[in-house]
């Protein structure tokens, strides 16, 4: 289980030294500083930048992990970092121009919904290297590489998981947004059970998305929503559900929590470590390596070797993979997940929905 199981990350991170809604960039304290056995790096002139979205860098989701690759990158590399955490979307143009003005050779851009500040600013300052999470550009911008991962595969594997693990027959899903580096999650779980479905003749259905309509929060922030969402979906009978947005999905872990006999599959990061509180709900997370894309993007910039090809993390490349399973799953169902996996990396195993 090797490549299936938790997936580490870089460098947990115990705290996030950032201000609740700064739109203006600041200096960011060394992690290097707050640890007395760490070796810092012989430093770098090279200033490395990231621009959160509205769920701040303290969200246990996407924008934590991306920050930890920054905080990897500081301390791995020995360059300067500042970071611009936005309250809102009004924001991530000032925030990405103040931090072009700070004079940062790289900026990493957190989010799908940065896609148009981040390529106006790429565009109006040629000179300044971009990345950007969940975003592709097509035609691609010279200045610019996304950071893309095929979140799609590891839910395949989370959906078959939450079929097998039912005791209703009914399994749950919800988005922040509909935007693709939402869908996809719901797509690949959709996909999941079905082929659980086909394999072992079962009858689970999905509720909250059929592969082009759904459940949405239209907030990657509302808490109370994702827990309002999450108890209806309940009150329909189903026992697991996949909350695809962001930080919204304590809601899930709160509803979950309260009603009993329901698991919850976290997204991005391993929601069994951000959550504590909750692990024995979580049945198992979808992960998303953003923290290294991260790293290695801005290295790959400190090398000379800036390339504004996208990267896309899957099964193969172990940009993406699939937490722990809960021990309430079958241990014979933990062992096909490797063949499943295999399947999905070389083709024989489609993760379209069907």
């Amino acid at each position: 289980m090797k490549n299936i199981i938790r997936v580490g990350a870089v460098a947990a991170v115990s705290a996030l030294a950032l201000a609740a809604c700064s739109s203006a960039p600041e200096e960011t304290e060394s992690s290097a500083d707050s640890t007395m056995d760490a070796m810092p790096a012989e430093t770098v002139d090279f200033k490395a930048c990231m621009v959160s979205d509205a769920g701040g860098f303290d969200d246990k989701s996407f924008n934590q992990t991306g920050y930890e690759g920054l905080l990897a990158a500081e301390a791995d590399l020995g360059i300067e970092i500042n970071t611009a955490q936005s309250a809102d979307g009004n924001e991530y143009g000032p925030n990405l121009d103040a931090l072009v003005a700070d004079g940062c050779d790289h900026i990493v851009s957190a989010g799908f919904l940065l896609g148009d500040a981040t390529a106006a600013a790429a565009e109006a300052n040629p000179d300044t290297h971009f990345s950007i999470i969940d975003f592709a550009y097509d035609p691609a911008i010279d200045n610019v590489k996304g950071l893309t991962f095929a979140a799609e595969q590891p839910s395949f594997l989370a959906g078959y998981v939450a079929a097998s693990a039912t005791q209703t027959g009914k399994v749950g899903t919800y988005g922040g947004m509909n935007i693709p580096s939402v869908t996809a999650f719901m797509d690949g779980y959709l996909a999941g059970v079905n082929y659980f479905n086909e394999e072992t003749g079962g009858s689970v259905e999905v509720i909250g998305w059929d592969g082009s309509t759904g459940s949405f929060t239209e907030s990657f922030d509302d808490i109370p929503a994702g827990k309002s969402l999450t108890q209806g979906m309940i009150d329909q009978g189903v026992d697991i559900i996949l909350p695809v947005a962001g930080p919204v999905g304590e809601g899930s872990l709160q509803a979950a929590s309260e009603a009993g006999d329901t698991w919850v599959i976290g997204v991005d990061s391993d929601f069994a470590a951000k959550y504590e509180e909750y692990a024995d709900i979580i049945l198992t997370s979808v992960l998303k390596k953003i923290d290294v894309a991260v790293e290695e993007a801005i290295a790959e910039d400190v090398d000379g070797a800036f390339s504004n090809e996208n990267y896309l993390g899957t099964l193969e490349n172990e940009g993406v993979g699939l937490a722990d399973v809960a021990d309430a799953v079958d241990a014979s169902v933990v062992e096909e997940l490797e063949t499943i996996k295999a399947g999905i990396i070389d083709g024989s195993i489609s993760v379209a929905v069907s």
